[in-house]
């Protein structure tokens, strides 16, 4: 018996065939474009019937660039030497094998565990907890790492038995684990970026940039959902229980209270005096103290920095711009600068003599006054002189002073709100700040901010112009090397397994830019990107509905074709369309982005659901981790909508950074 999976497959390579036909059918006469449709329909099929993308592209486009060149073989090799060299002297794609091995060299340094661990114990009071964990895991992992299968299969590994043991369902088990494992998709320092920006012609750092704020939006929107689920039906997702909660001191931490949840900072204070220290070191109290301290410390320098950043004034900002040669006319003979022609030996005004043209006299020329006795043009009688201009502040006086001396200025108001909300959280850090909660801090400490300062170093150098992709990239590797290596987990057996996987992730992304550059000539030689224009502009589509029929067309192909596929087949026949629509294709790309995490949720070809079916329990089936993943397709759906309709939340930041 035929399973459901394979009569889809089937099903949608006989619809793509049968449209084929019907299309060429109707054509009054077959052209090289209605070739170069078929030739899409047929690297379509190829690719679900099992084929390898990359050599399909290339093979298809060989075959038919050499009916398209009339049996040419020559011109039909020198246009795959072409295509090849064109990609392979991309400076881009450089990034891709360096961000991915950051990718591995993180996650063989297995801090996922303990920041799984210690994020749920932060968050054990809120709904859910488990799965919210999960989410924010998940996306710092794949923020960090930008592999899915690696999150998705870990997370598989350490989330989804202790979920279950808490008594979650499956689907919304599967489905925070998948959800938040795609999320590599989009948040930079994402490989699907870089080659939507090598195709589409893009600056990968505004894309990087663009893709923050809507990554943080999905995020928040997949925690929102679970928290609004566990609060609905709790026997979805069941709150921790006390033991689960509870948090181990240790053996010196202990002799200081007897009890986890008293006060941690008087009690550390207190122990400094007397002899209530008898049996706790004061080293391991200056110790604890000096990590209580961390985050005011943290909150003084940013609050002084950012400050300082915020009032002072840019130097071009009290730069005196004075119009050239000016300073020459106000000191002539000055040496050096342009100056003004002699006043000799070049063009001078005509010399006022009677056999030359001269100003028609006034009248009475008695009456005139002295000064026109040059044969100037005098004023009428009675006239006022005009009033002198005023003078502009010369350098060195006190209003020249005063306009120089304004170096800075108030702090703006996104300072203070800013300031205030950090504050207040810092606040609340050391009221609430528990012996318990100085251990998960302390947890925190070793596992969420090595992974966030790397993440905030690679990307902040990115988006905020200090180095190029290429060069963050190299930091980042250099980056996870170290962390692997403070965490003992660098061995040689990890270092070989890391560069073979990135050597074969990279080899498959460019090979599938060559295929692609192939494929590609090969569909606009025939005129297959010139019928595709044609028609959709014979449709008249307003720009809301070419991107509604675009953006739908990418969803329909992620069921059974992965992100890879998509970009290097379909971006080029949509990126040349975007100018007849006016659409931006930074904007467009954020677009494609998040919606083309639905090819790793969207079945029969989730990737997302057979990495997590290979590393979950044999009852798990993978229909539930189907039904779990719907939810998290429509919240795709609808975080679309919210980018459409307020485009702001992906432009703001590159307008903002690169206006």
């Amino acid at each position: 018996m035929i399973r459901r999976e394979l009569w889809f497959g089937l099903s949608f390579m006989a619809l793509v065939v049968i449209t084929a036909t019907v299309l060429l059918l109707r054509a009054d006469t077959i052209t090289d474009g209605h070739l170069g449709l078929l030739m899409l329909s047929l690297v379509v099929v190829a690719i679900m019937l099992g084929f390898p993308t990359a050599f399909t592209l290339m093979g298809m486009g060989m075959i038919f660039t050499w009916f398209a060149y009339n049996r040419d073989t020559t011109r039909t090799l020198d246009l795959m030497v072409q295509s090849a060299y064109k990609t392979m002297a991309n400076d881009v794609l450089i990034a891709v094998p360096l961000f991915v091995f950051m990718g591995y060299l993180v996650e063989r340094a297995n801090l996922i565990e303990t920041l799984f661990k210690s994020l749920h114990l932060a968050m054990a009071r809120l709904p859910g907890a488990l799965a919210v964990a999960t989410l924010v895991t998940c996306t710092i992992f794949a923020t960090a790492t930008g592999i899915v299968g690696a999150v998705v299969t870990l997370m598989g590994l350490l989330a989804l038995p202790a979920m279950l043991r808490a008594g979650y369902s499956v689907p919304i088990a599967a489905g925070a684990i998948t959800a938040g494992g795609c999320l590599g998709i989009l948040i930079p320092p994402s490989v699907l970026l870089i080659v939507y920006g090598a195709t589409a012609g893009v600056s990968v750092v505004q894309l990087y940039a663009g893709a923050f704020f809507p990554g943080v939006m999905l995020a928040s929107m997949y925690v929102l959902y679970i928290i609004i689920v566990a609060k609905l039906k709790p026997a979805w997702a069941p709150p921790l229980s006390a033991a689960d909660r509870a948090v181990t001191l240790p053996p010196l931490t202990q002799k200081l209270a007897t009890d986890s949840a008293s006060h941690a900072l008087p009690n550390l204070l207190a122990a400094l005096k007397g002899k209530r220290n008898a049996d706790v070191p004061t080293g391991h109290l200056l110790r604890q103290l000096g990590i209580v301290a961390l985050p005011g410390l943290l909150f003084v320098f940013l609050a002084l920095t950012s400050y300082r950043a915020a009032t002072n004034v840019a130097a071009e900002e009290v730069y005196d711009i004075q119009e050239i040669g000016a300073a020459t006319r106000a000191a002539p003979g000055a040496g050096g600068g342009l100056a003004e022609p002699p006043s000799t030996g070049g063009l001078q005004e005509p010399p006022a003599e009677p056999s030359g043209l001269q100003e028609p006299p006034t009248g009475d020329t008695a009456s005139e006054p002295s000064s026109s006795a040059g044969g100037g043009v005098a004023e009428p009688p009675g006239a006022e002189p005009p009033p002198a201009p005023a003078a502009e502040p010369s350098a060195g006086t006190p209003e020249a002073a005063a306009t120089e001396g304004a170096t800075t200025r108030d702090a703006p108001t996104w300072w203070w709100v800013c300031f205030a909300l950090f504050g207040a959280i810092t606040t609340l850090f050391y009221l609430f700040l528990s012996f318990a909660r100085l251990e998960i801090f302390k947890m925190l400490l070793a596992s969420f901010f090595p992974l966030m300062l790397l993440i905030v170093s690679v990307l902040g150098s990115i988006v905020l112009g200090l180095a190029t992709p290429t060069e963050a990239a190299a930091m980042g590797a250099l980056g996870g090397f170290l962390l692997a290596a403070a965490y003992r987990r660098l061995t040689m057996d990890v270092l070989k397994e890391s560069v073979f996987l990135t050597a074969k992730t990279s080899a498959m992304v460019c090979w599938l830019f060559v295929g692609s550059a192939i494929f590609s000539a090969a569909f606009a030689l025939l005129g297959g990107q010139a019928l595709v224009e044609e028609w959709v502009l014979s449709m008249n589509l307003s720009k809301v509905q070419f991107l509604v029929l675009s953006q739908v067309i990418i969803f329909i192909l992620g069921w059974p074709l992965e992100w890879t596929e998509i970009i290097v087949i379909f971006m080029p026949i949509f990126i040349p369309l975007l100018d007849n629509f006016g659409v931006d294709p930074l904007f467009f790309g954020l677009l494609v982005a998040m919606n083309l995490q639905t090819a790793f949720l969207s079945p029969p070809v989730a990737m997302a659901a057979f990495y997590l079916k290979g590393v979950s329990p044999p009852h798990v089936t993978l229909n539930q981790i189907f039904l779990g993943m719907l939810p998290f397709m429509g919240i795709q759906v609808l975080a679309i909508v919210l980018l459409y309709i307020w485009p702001q939340i992906g432009l703001w930041l590159p307008q903002l950074l690169y206006k």
